[in-house]
């Protein structure tokens, strides 16, 4: 019976008490504060970038241009155009047909024929064409139409000289009595013109120097400079305009005389040139001047490429 009996379990050793000393950190483990900034700069480039690409496409859309904008572009810039080439051609024929071409102090009347003609071809047609040049080089960048721009106002210069020193000539040299300079209107006007103009074009070629010496530190400075340099340029080719129509009229009305007022066809055919010369001056402006025919979107694209 004895035999059978279940022996007693053994006592069990007593459970040991939990550690609650943190253990120690790896030797070779760093703290936090001595790791580097988590690489957010290429986050945020990435971001910039998108953002700039969105700006550009927003940009280009604002400024996309319907059927009637390139209506209305075409319209202006093609009248305008043949109206620079046709007030040329209108004084040409007026000199040839009606005053018996051009001389030099052999004929002195023939020698002022060259007056009208070339201040018409510097500061109409050329300066025209310069101004022009920002709506129809469209799909040009901004350095080739700043220096075609650059060309023809060059092309006036020597224009402008020979026409100038043409009526001089004639005054001076007349006899029995020299003819007085500088009493009339259309002499003052011209005088303030050519002086815009001289100023215009000396700015303009110095702003346009620095551009290609270091473009990038006189961005600021350019950017300030164009408005200016815009508004003046419009005021010289608004002035060369009254010169021209004051000087038609007043050389018409010593040729003609009394016969001015009969509307004969020389009259008629001066009037006609100066209207032509008024429609310019509306033209242009308002090619320059309004917003569906500027060309910024076009060349802000360009630039950027």
């Amino acid at each position: 019976m004895e035999s059978n009996s279940v022996s007693p379990m053994p006592e069990l050793a007593p459970i040991a008490e939990f550690d609650k000393t943190p253990p120690t950190p790896p030797e070779d483990t760093i703290p936090m504060d001595d790791l580097p900034p988590p690489p957010t700069v290429v986050t945020v480039a990435n971001n910039s970038v998108e953002q700039e690409a969105e700006t550009h496409r927003h940009y280009e859309e604002e400024n996309e241009w319907g059927c009637g904008s390139w209506l209305e572009y075409t319209m202006v810039v093609v009248l305008a155009s043949v109206l620079l080439l046709g007030s040329l051609a209108l004084t040409l024929f007026w000199v040839i047909y009606y005053h018996n071409g051009f001389a030099w102090r052999e004929d002195l009347s023939k020698q002022f024929n060259l007056h009208p003609v070339l201040m018409v071809a510097g500061f109409i047609t050329f300066s025209g064409f310069s101004i022009l040049l920002y709506r129809i080089c469209r799909c040009c960048r901004r350095i080739y139409v700043k220096l075609l721009h650059t060309v023809f106002h060059a092309l006036s210069i020597p224009c402008v000289a020979i026409g100038f020193m043409a009526v001089l000539d004639t005054h001076n040299l007349k006899r029995p009595e020299a003819i007085p300079n500088f009493y009339s209107l259309h002499s003052w006007i011209g005088l303030v013109t050519m002086g815009l103009f001289a100023i215009q074009f000396v700015v303009g070629f110095f702003s346009f120097l620095v551009l290609l010496c270091c473009e990038g530190a006189t961005s600021a400075f350019r950017a300030a400079l164009v408005p200016i340099h815009a508004s003046f340029g419009l005021t010289t080719f608004m002035l060369a305009i009254a010169a021209c129509v004051t000087g038609l009229t007043e050389k018409v009305i010593f040729t003609l005389g009394e016969n001015y007022e009969k509307f004969s066809e020389q009259s008629i055919i001066v009037n006609t040139l100066g209207i032509v010369f008024i429609a310019l001056g509306i033209l242009v402006s308002y090619a320059v001047r309004i917003p569906n025919l500027r060309g910024d979107s076009m060349v802000y694209m360009d630039d950027r490429m």
